[in-house]
């Protein structure tokens, strides 16, 4: 074999699976078309659970720029709703405004230390498969040759060839009707309230910065990040004319959105600056993640409108979930089923991002009619409950892979301290963690205890931390970030469910001893 996995594509998904596999011993090659990354400006940043993932593997700090974990933000937008999330406890929107050629930049120079191979320059054209290997079709400056790897990942956008020739079906719908024009651009200074962002418009009023902004007759939106140009954007239904985008069209259709005329200039600098047209969009999902040694992750297994921004967070969780069950099939030990539950845990999660999207679509959309439904369901949003549900739901804190008698099981594992430690630093591994902060810590006793861990669980695959908290709480945490067992006192019930967990998740035993740490 030439590898163990091949990755078709050097985006964020693609590189942060690189690191999740390099995490866990696994050797992959990624192969990208484009022979240097590519300086279009596109996604400006991460919103949702991911922010909290990259903490726990040491990346935050990385793409911040900034020391200290993330902290969640105030307010955030939903349909062109403002959310107010001051309202809300425990409030789950983080964000990171970082470009995603930063964001690829970070991954990739992570990817390296940690030893993946990068081939730039290097584009899938095929590949077959049989019962023990993928043998992939390359296309590299040097001609064509051929790479043998035990597993291919698409992670090649939302054309993916990788999902095209392995013959999985790509159902859902293409939308027309709008289009969204995009552009830096230069506002007079005036107009900008240097303290909020907010933009104060002669003959309209005041529009709220880095919030959708919604009008009969379209979309529109203004910000600006740090350090970055300014942002205009508009959305219309309407037909766009031909020949490339200008600022000027972006002139008119602003003006037809609000009614006003508001000037807008080229920005400083020399770029590159983002100008763009996107006609209609798709809402796509993958009929499975997988055929026989392919897999699919990111744009590649679902696509869905951009509002709100949670495309990078779906792809890299996706990424998450699969790097170490993909890793244990390869290392041959994983449980039955556990390869077969990256679909049934994310093809889900990408069915809910795709409804929760078409639903703020429709809440942007013109008429009069959605302007009722608006009143109806700014009304709802007065209600804390039914903003912590959509905070939820956009931010995937809602995700419950699978019940359990206690409610964290299948749920992400709360941010503990241990001993002034905190679990985002206990993570940076990327291997599973048994943490213990009951009294006496029983159960990592029970575990590390030769006689009866070794009846139960791979010696040689858990992390176990024993040490004192806020609660006192053991909980046995996947290395994606999800609980698989939790339990608050010593029993025979719950040392029972302890071994089935470690069974479930982790597998068989092995002869190496527990790497185990005691705080």
């Amino acid at each position: 074999m030439d590898a163990d996995v091949v990755i078709a594509g050097a985006g964020p998904n693609g590189l942060m699976l690189a690191c999740e596999l390099r995490l866990a011993g696994v050797r992959p090659i990624v192969l990208e078309r484009l022979p240097e990354a590519s300086e279009v400006p596109r996604a400006n940043g991460l919103v949702g659970q991911v922010v909290r993932m990259l903490d726990r593997r040491g990346l935050y700090e990385r793409l911040s720029g900034t020391p200290g974990p993330p902290q969640p933000q105030p307010r955030y937008m939903f349909g062109a709703f403002p959310l107010d999330l001051s309202t809300i406890e425990p409030n789950p929107v983080y964000m990171l405004p970082v470009p995603q050629r930063r964001i690829e930049e970070v991954l990739q120079q992570r990817a390296l230390e940690l030893g993946a191979e990068i081939r730039r320059g290097h584009e899938l054209i095929g590949f077959a498969q049989d019962t023990d290997s993928v043998t992939v079709e390359i296309s590299g400056p040097d001609g064509p040759y051929h790479v043998t790897a035990r597993y291919l990942v698409g992670a090649d956008g939302g054309r993916s060839l990788t999902r095209k020739l392995a013959g999985i079906d790509f159902p859902g719908i293409t939308n027309d009707t709008m289009v969204s024009r995009t552009a830096n651009a230069q506002v007079p200074l005036e107009y900008v309230d240097p303290g909020t962002g907010a933009l104060s418009i002669p003959g309209y009023g005041v529009i709220p910065g880095l919030m959708h902004h919604r009008t009969e007759r379209g979309l529109f939106l203004y910000g600006q990040l740090p350090g970055r140009p300014p942002v205009v954007s508009t959305g219309e239904f309407d037909v766009p004319p031909e020949g490339p985008m200008t600022l000027e069209e972006l002139q008119d259709s602003v003006d037809r959105v609000l009614g006003v005329h508001l000037p807008l200039t080229p920005p400083d600098g020399d770029g590159p600056h983002l100008l763009r047209r996107v006609v209609g969009g798709n809402s796509r999902l993958a009929d499975r993640f997988r055929e026989g040694r392919v897999l699919l992750v990111g744009d590649a297994a679902h696509v869905h409108s951009a509002i709100g921004g949670p495309g990078l967070n779906l792809g890299l969780q996706d990424t998450v979930n699969l790097g170490w069950k993909l890793a244990a099939e390869l290392q041959g030990w994983a449980p039955d089923g556990l390869l077969d539950s990256y679909e049934s845990e994310r093809r889900p999660v990408g069915q809910r991002v795709v409804m929760q999207t078409q639903a703020q679509s429709a809440l942007i959309a013109p008429g009069n009619d959605v302007t009722r439904l608006r009143e109806l369901f700014g009304e709802l949003l007065t209600e804390p409950r039914n903003v912590q549900r959509i905070a939820d739901l956009i931010t995937g804190a809602d995700i419950c892979y699978h019940d359990g008698p206690h409610p964290l099981i299948g749920r992400w594992a709360p941010d503990l301290m241990v001993d002034g430690t905190r679990l985002a630093e206990l993570m940076r591994t990327g291997r599973p963690l048994l943490l213990d902060l009951t009294p006496e810590a029983p159960f990592a006793a029970g575990v590390t205890s030769e006689a009866s861990y070794a009846a139960t669980v791979a010696r040689d695959r858990v992390d176990v931390v024993a040490g004192r908290g806020e609660s006192p709480i053991a909980l046995l945490i996947r290395p994606d970030g999800y609980v698989a067992w939790a339990a608050e006192q010593d029993g025979v019930a719950e040392q029972d469910g302890l071994r089935d967990a470690l069974a479930r998740w982790f597998g068989v035993p092995q002869e190496r001893p527990l790497t185990s740490a005691t705080r």
